[in-house]
């Protein structure tokens, strides 16, 4: 089994409620696989262990439940990016005035790039999210 394989299983057995079949996770969209990888790839780096991960996850869906978030298992990878957002920013990664500031950026790239294209950032994809 790959370092990656092995990482994603133990995400899947540590982390509580993680959508799973037989095979391991399960993601509806792209972006929830993608979000996934993101942390297996962080934690592998050490950024932070599968417990302190479920714990910060787990306050994450505290905090949504009590916004209203009917818990319905649609908004898992929700919570699951919200808390790969803050943790990045905890650990001094990268501040969340700079992930908002790439996400701007990353956005209005993908809105001028034709579909099937790549999406490519430029410089002035930062001037206009600043």
């Amino acid at each position: 089994m790959s370092a990656h394989a092995q990482a994603s299983a133990s995400a899947a057995g540590s982390v509580p409620g993680l959508p799973r079949d037989a095979n391991g996770p399960v993601f509806r969209e792209p972006w929830e696989a993608h979000a996934f990888a993101l942390a297996v790839t962080l934690h592998a780096r050490g950024l932070f262990t599968w417990p302190e991960w479920a714990a910060a996850l787990a306050e994450e869906i505290t905090r949504a439940q009590q916004r209203g978030d009917p818990d319905t298992g649609d908004t898992y990878y929700q919570h699951w990016l919200s808390t790969l957002e803050r943790m990045v920013a905890t650990k001094g990664v990268a501040s969340a005035a700079t992930q908002a500031q790439y996400r701007d950026a990353w956005d209005g790239a993908a809105d001028r790039t034709p579909h099937g294209r790549p999406i490519e950032l430029v410089p002035d994809d930062f001037k206009a999210s600043s």
